[in-house]
């Protein structure tokens, strides 16, 4: 999705309100890849005078500051001077994307909070997970997270300007129910947007082109770069053996998830590649609960779990 191509969602409210907050720490933001991250935080931007981008992905010459420097100030002066940008407390937004590929960025960003706090910070990226699980100690209380995930069935609506029906349907009740017409108009919507899915890219095609097709071709692009990404996740762990439980949680989906049906593997094998998926966020747990009382998770039997992909569009 373009940058000028942005569909509203409602993570913006929640972004809008951390940025006037008097308190704030930096903020980072997780998510599975492509999820919209980087499209919120810069939507975001507009709303300040200043906006400096940082991605460590491509910007690699920017490491060297983080490795050189402790203080956030001389970080950011060293920012500006690169950026051709001033960051000015206040009226800047500073957004470190891909900080996963910059340890050191991400280890210090409760230097932003004890130092700086004036400062309007946020850091996003796709297997942050992993990274925050390979470090001694992370910034436990000096960094708020808040995670980003596919577009809602609303926010479906709402990118096409279905503001009325949004309205219709959360006001609709068992008292007041939707007449059959809109009924089967929302139903009809809701299909449409199970095979598409909620990746912002896949919906900005569709929106555009109206092609089942077209959105189908981008969410195939995206599929290849989420498995590009495998032999990311641990050197120790064959891609191979990671796409091959990726297949097999789209295969299995809708039942319990039986490791013995993934072929070619061990239960060892299957264990350990699914829970790097779940960690990159690309499976999702569902665990099986009687439901007897509340807590509901008092009756969660571990025992049988599904597992689904994080959005409809990406089942192979």
């Amino acid at each position: 999705m373009g940058k000028n191509n942005y569909f509203g969602r409602k993570i913006d409210s929640v972004l809008l309100s951390w940025a006037k907050e008097k308190n704030r720490k930096p903020l980072l933001l997780r998510g599975a890849r492509q999820v919209g991250k980087s499209s919120a935080v810069r939507n975001l931007g507009k709303a300040f005078k200043n906006y400096v981008e940082i991605n460590f992905e491509y910007d690699t010459e920017v490491h060297v500051f983080f490795e050189k420097f402790n203080s956030p100030h001389e970080i950011c002066r060293q920012l500006s001077l690169f950026y051709k940008t001033e960051i000015i407390a206040g009226k800047t937004l500073v957004f470190f994307d891909e900080i996963q590929d910059c340890p050191k960025a991400l280890a210090k960003l409760r230097y932003f909070y004890e130092k700086y706090p004036e400062l309007h910070l946020i850091a996003a990226g796709s297997l942050l997970e992993f990274a925050i699980g390979e470090m001694a100690s992370f910034a436990v209380g000096r960094v708020r997270s808040l995670y980003l995930y596919p577009f809602s069935f609303e926010e479906f609506l709402r990118a096409q300007k279905n503001e009325m029906l949004v309205k219709a349907y959360r006001q609709a009740n068992s008292k007041n129910p939707l007449s059959e017409p809109i009924h089967q108009e929302l139903n009809k919507l809701l299909k449409t947007f199970f095979i598409i899915g909620g990746m912002p890219e896949a919906v900005a095609k569709y929106i555009e082109t109206k092609s089942f097709l077209e959105s189908q071709m981008a969410i195939d692009d995206l599929i290849v770069s989420l498995k590009n990404d495998f032999k990311k996740y641990k050197k120790r762990v064959p891609s191979a053996h990671i796409e091959n439980v990726f297949e097999a949680v789209a295969s299995q989906a809708g039942g319990k998830f039986v490791y013995e049906h993934v072929p070619g593997l061990n239960n060892s094998q299957v264990k350990q590649a699914l829970e790097l998926l779940i960690m990159a966020g690309l499976a999702i747990p569902v665990t099986h609960s009687s439901a007897n009382g509340i807590p509901i998770g008092a009756g969660a039997n571990f025992k049988h779990r599904k597992k689904l992909l994080l959005d409809t569009g990406v089942f192979l």
